[in-house]
């Protein structure tokens, strides 16, 4: 279910975020969502350990729940060194 949220922002930092969403193609709404969504998972346990550099695109990308890094970084060297 959604539900409307009232936020107060700077406005220097509401046009620099409209704008980069803009140029990645979402909604100010989508990419509000899933940085919330990174930041409760992250104090939830999930166990799972996020680098830096992949939590920097946090908001960028949208990741499966079960994703796993580190397996992922192993099948792509695996495969770019055959």
């Amino acid at each position: 279910m959604t539900t409307k949220l009232t936020l107060t922002v700077e406005e220097d930092v509401i046009r620099k975020a409209k704008s980069y969403a803009k140029q990645t193609g979402r909604s100010l709404s989508e990419l509000i969502e899933t940085y919330l969504e990174t930041l409760t998972e992250e104090h939830q346990g999930t166990g799972v350990q996020i680098s830096p550099k992949l939590k920097k695109l946090a908001g960028s990308i949208k990741l499966p729940a079960n994703f796993d890094e580190k397996k992922e970084l192993d099948a792509y060297f695996e495969n770019k060194h055959l």
